[in-house]
């Protein structure tokens, strides 16, 4: 938690920061691809909060009104930045560079500032906004990827494609797929101002906000697909469950395994459920003694396991 916690502060610092640097690069040169680059940044410091919340929020105890606990918190608030990141950023920036394309803009591009009685070309100032923004993901994106490996490491995984579809931490996984999106967006922007600096040519600059509009929105429809196996209530992944429920059918006394669910209600946080069959000569104290011994087993075998509920079938 405290790890998920601070990616998401540092994602929130870079944006932040980021998001005021590149809306003074537009205002001075007019470049579309900076106006999408701004739409993007605020929309990932907005982003931030709302995964901060969730993780707050899912920190709160259990209740009468919620037994489970506030763990799925943090998939709601994961789904809302996922919504917000297509309805605001990515429709936003698309549609502004749709418009910059068909409409001809750019032109502010070849104008001039002048700084402690210099002059120079105002588009140097998109450079140094962008390349500043690249060092501030950069240091987000670097906090995130160890937040992932370490996820990746503890389940086994073979990769980030296999940590994406399997993982339960969505506030990393959120934060991570936020800042690599982000620094292929600088550098979407980077290269297109930088091509209708060179040619002239106000197509690039405006492709290039296009194309910004066009990822996000794409990053977006994946993440919520992501986090709805969460919020629908998920169970752990097929071989994770198979080893859970071969501890049970496998315990001594043990004659059959009638039911065994798993399901999310957190990240790092699982529930177990089985019915099980004894061996007809057991009496109650010694299914009591056997249910305790598997229920700690389990728990010991998977630190996601918060909770174990083992009943049996006569």
């Amino acid at each position: 938690m405290a790890s998920s916690k601070s990616v998401v502060l540092a994602a929130l610092f870079a944006n932040g920061a980021i998001a005021v640097l590149k809306f003074l690069g537009f205002l001075l040169t007019g470049s579309p691809a900076m106006l999408s680059e701004t739409y993007h940044s605020i929309s990932d410091t907005g982003n931030q909060i709302f995964l901060l919340v969730g993780l707050r929020y899912g920190e709160r105890g259990a209740t009468r009104a919620h037994p489970f606990g506030y763990g799925k918190a943090q998939f709601f608030y994961s789904f809302l930045v996922s919504v917000m990141l297509f309805g605001i950023a990515g429709w936003e920036s698309a549609n502004h560079g749709y418009h910059a394309i068909v409409e001809g803009q750019s032109a502010a591009l070849a104008g001039t500032i002048t700084l402690a009685s210099v002059t120079v070309p105002a588009v140097y100032v998109n450079y140094v906004v962008l390349l500043g923004g690249m060092a501030f993901e950069g240091y987000a994106f670097k906090k995130a990827y160890r937040a992932m490996v370490v996820d990746i490491r503890r389940h086994d995984w073979s990769g980030f494609r296999e940590a994406f579809r399997k993982t339960s931490n969505v506030t990393t996984l959120t934060a991570f797929t936020e800042d690599a999106i982000a620094l292929t967006g600088l550098t979407l922007a980077f290269l297109g101002v930088l091509g209708t600096q060179i040619t002239g040519n106000h197509l690039f600059d405006a492709t290039a906000a296009f194309l910004i509009g066009l990822m996000l929105m794409g990053f977006a429809v994946a993440l919520a697909w992501e986090t709805k196996r969460l919020l629908l209530g998920e169970s752990l992944p097929e071989i994770e469950e198979r080893a859970l429920r071969r501890i049970v059918a496998d315990w001594d006394g043990v004659t059959g395994v009638v039911d065994f669910r798993t399901v999310y209600f957190g990240p790092e946080e699982v529930i177990v459920t089985a019915d099980i069959e004894f061996e007809p000569d057991f009496d109650t104290e010694s299914m009591d003694e056997v249910i305790t011994a598997i229920e700690d087993e389990i728990r010991d075998s998977n630190p996601s396991v918060s909770k174990v509920y083992i009943e049996p079938e006569f």
